[in-house]
């Protein structure tokens, strides 16, 4: 029996439609619009997060750090010891998590306490992603999951095209501390909605269920997990240091333009993958990384003319914005369903990895080198990536 039977093969519940069920998968992806504002929006907020807490903004900066600590640590012991519990509960414990973790960044007056609420809110968004994928796919037949997990997959581009600007403006209208309080908000009335509409599924029996180890070493795992370090370590060196890297060609004071042509490529770039991907995902895999290669040739070429940046940001938003969705769709394909709410949380480990990767190694070729150097390095990683997913033709991106 093949490795990936086990995803096309399960016997489907009766209860599951023939069609995607928009409302539960949209709040699966306002849940990953949540965690990636909670992730994001201290960045436009730093100044006034330092005013009033009278901190530095490096110290502001911790706000980020302490967060995507919480996500690196929990991920993987929190989809361990969670696996047997039921889904609709845990995904509103977890909820709950942001409620009540980013209503004591509004109130707190104590920087200490507010970094220890912000790893706990980091926390909640570990385990959130480990289960998001899994139980989007959950809720469809086989032919329809590579589609459900892009819609699941959608608040991550929207909330980085719009969310953290309009949070920003929100901070200098009410305050910094009501954009954390809007934030709750949002998660109180996302509890409503899970309760409303997103259905509830039993966890794996103890027998069933994986460890990981054992969905380390299965056939295609590691070159998946090689590609998604690859791809997002590229990504993330240039994403964190943007603004520094449009200096050169004058669009330093327009870094809020670049990155909302890069969030409308990325959506595009869902809308596509998620008609595709049950049919080509591996072809999808390799035109992401060649596209995304051919940016940073056209950015080590003409770093220096706006137009061109502007060009081959739009490509790199086009090959970012399924990226997530077709890591792991193929990650599900190799780990199957009794392996899969164990794939994600180890994804979730190594995504942010590199995203701590990124801010250490571009900072680096900044101070050193310099931001010219930025493209050369993004090239390697992604040449490295492509070969890798080249070559996983049996195992990994099989289609």
């Amino acid at each position: 029996m093949s490795q990936y039977s086990s995803t096309t093969s399960t016997a489907q519940p009766a209860n599951i439609p023939a069609k995607l069920p928009w409302l539960a998968l949209l709040a699966l992806a306002m849940t990953g619009f949540i965690c990636i504002l909670t992730e994001t929006i201290p960045a436009g907020l730093l100044p006034l997060i330092g005013e009033g807490l009278h901190i530095t903004k490096a110290m502001a900066g911790q706000f980020v750090t302490l967060y995507a600590l919480g996500s690196l640590v929990a991920a993987i012991p929190f989809a361990m010891f969670t696996g047997g519990v039921r889904r609709r509960p845990l995904l509103l414990a977890i909820i709950a998590g942001f409620l009540i973790f980013n209503t004591f960044t509004a109130l707190s007056t104590s920087y200490a306490l507010t970094l220890v609420a912000r790893f706990f809110a980091g926390v909640a968004a570990g385990a959130a992603w480990g289960m998001i994928a899994g139980y989007a796919r959950r809720m469809v037949p086989d032919a329809l999951k590579g589609r459900a997990l892009a819609v699941a997959m959608v608040g991550t581009p929207l909330a980085l095209t719009f969310g953290v600007p309009i949070g920003t403006l929100l901070g200098d209208l009410i305050g910094w501390r009501a954009v954390f309080g809007v934030m709750s908000l949002l998660a109180l009335l996302l509890i409503a909605w899970v309760l409303w509409r997103v259905p509830d599924y039993p966890g794996q029996p103890a027998n069933k269920r994986m460890t990981v180890g054992q969905v380390f070493v299965m056939p295609g795992m590691r070159p998946i997990l090689m590609v998604v370090l690859a791809w997002m370590l590229a990504h993330n060196i240039l994403y964190t240091y943007i603004a520094p890297f449009l200096e050169p060609s004058g669009l330093g004071g327009h870094v809020d333009l670049v990155l909302l042509v890069f969030g409308l490529a990325a959506l595009i770039s869902i809308w596509v993958v998620g008609l595709l991907i049950d049919r080509m995902m591996r072809l999808l895999v390799l035109i992401s990384l060649l596209g995304f290669a051919i940016a940073s040739v056209a950015l080590w070429v003409g770093g220096t003319s706006a137009p061109v940046v502007y060009a081959a940001v739009a490509l790199w938003g086009l090959t970012f914005g399924g990226a997530a969705t077709l890591l792991q769709t193929a990650q599900a394909m190799v780990s199957g369903e009794e392996g899969v709410d164990i794939a994600m949380p180890i994804n979730t480990t190594v995504w942010n990895l590199a995203i701590a990767g990124g801010g250490i190694v571009g900072g680096t070729l900044l101070e050193l080198v310099g931001v010219q150097s930025f493209p050369g390095v993004l090239l390697i990683l992604l040449l490295a990536a492509l070969i890798i997913a080249w070559s996983a033709r049996r195992h990994g991106f099989p289609r």
